[in-house]
């Protein structure tokens, strides 16, 4: 029996999110093309391995049999092929936008690993960087670990990078923009969009809400999400409510960055990459964020902080 990996990465997505349509999304594929390889793999393994019904897909005892076994089989086919290319294949990282403090370690590992090839890209949000990972189109994405699923999370390693300020985004006639550092209290006179509306920064929607559950604040409704900085000027503009951001983000046309402050609400980034990935690219990628990382303090905590709870369990004991 020859069981195609593609069959297998189907059967893991379709687990994992228990919804065809999610699955299939997540995959790029066409629903009626996720079912057929379904079909398929049941029909090699003469078992079924979900229960479905109109509103619900659920595993049967084989599927859960099945599911640890095809994970294993995956992580093995994904080291053969990263072995076999070795340093030839380039090593593909989102550093989530231009311009932002996360590509600074980039130009170390081209130093340190002049033949290995690393390839930078711009996509945003670790969500989608997590899912694309797990699917192999992806090596590395940086952003807020803690936020994403635990099943997720036990798939991926992460390393912690930095600690940053929180901060708001602000049209720059808002009543908050003559205020820096803006106060959280001050920040209660107004509701905070947290990018609700992208699922690709579901991490980062969740760390709004436990800034506005800890602090009293307001999180506004959903939006769609803009793209570039022109379109982010424009939406500010239009809807002109506080949006959550990392100090030191800019070049939005018309627009202020505001850190937060009474306490410093923090983020942590890290560094994140599935299990068991081998490339000469990832290791320099490694030793450059510890060199640059410890050099800086990035890991130094602020007195008078407040970082979520889940995020301190991912904290070193020593930065």
């Amino acid at each position: 029996m020859d069981v195609h990996p593609r069959l297998l990465r189907v059967f893991v997505a379709v687990s994992e999110e228990l919804h065809v349509g999610r699955a299939a999304s997540r995959l790029y594929l066409a629903q009626q093309a996720l079912s057929r390889d379904l079909r398929r793999l049941e029909d090699q393994l003469g078992v079924a391995l979900f229960a479905r019904s109109n509103r619900r897909v659920e595993l049967t005892d084989a599927g859960s049999r099945l599911l640890p076994a095809a994970r294993r089989a995956l992580a093995a086919h994904d080291e053969l092929v990263s072995e076999a290319l070795g340093a030839r294949r380039p090593l593909l990282v989102d550093v989530t936008m231009q311009g932002h403090d996360v590509p600074e370690p980039l130009a170390r590992p081209r130093e340190l690993a002049p033949d290995a090839e690393l390839l930078a890209r711009f996509h945003g949000g670790l969500s989608a960087g997590a899912a694309a990972m797990l699917e192999g189109r992806l090596d590395v994405s940086f952003g807020r670990f803690a936020g994403l699923p635990e099943a997720v999370r036990a798939r991926l390693t992460q390393v912690p990078v930095r600690l940053h300020r929180l901060a708001v985004l602000l049209p720059d006639d808002h009543p908050l923009a003559d205020l820096d550092p803006v106060p959280l209290s001050e920040l209660a006179r107004f509701p905070l969009d947290a990018m609700g509306g992208n699922p690709a920064t579901a991490e980062w929607t969740d760390l709004g809400h436990r800034l506005a559950e800890a602090f009293g604040l307001t999180i506004a409704r959903p939006r769609a999400t803009p793209v570039g900085p022109e379109e982010m000027g424009l939406y500010l503009r239009r809807h002109r409510e506080p949006v959550l951001a990392s100090a030191g983000i800019g070049g939005i046309p018309g627009a202020v960055t505001r850190v937060l402050s009474d306490p410093v609400p923090l983020g942590l980034k890290s560094m994140v990459h599935p299990q068991g990935l081998r490339h000469p690219g990832l290791a320099a990628l490694h030793a450059a964020v510890r060199e640059i990382g410890g050099a800086r303090g990035w890991l130094r905590r602020p007195p008078d902080s407040w970082l979520p709870e889940p995020d301190e369990a991912f904290l070193p004991d020593r930065p």
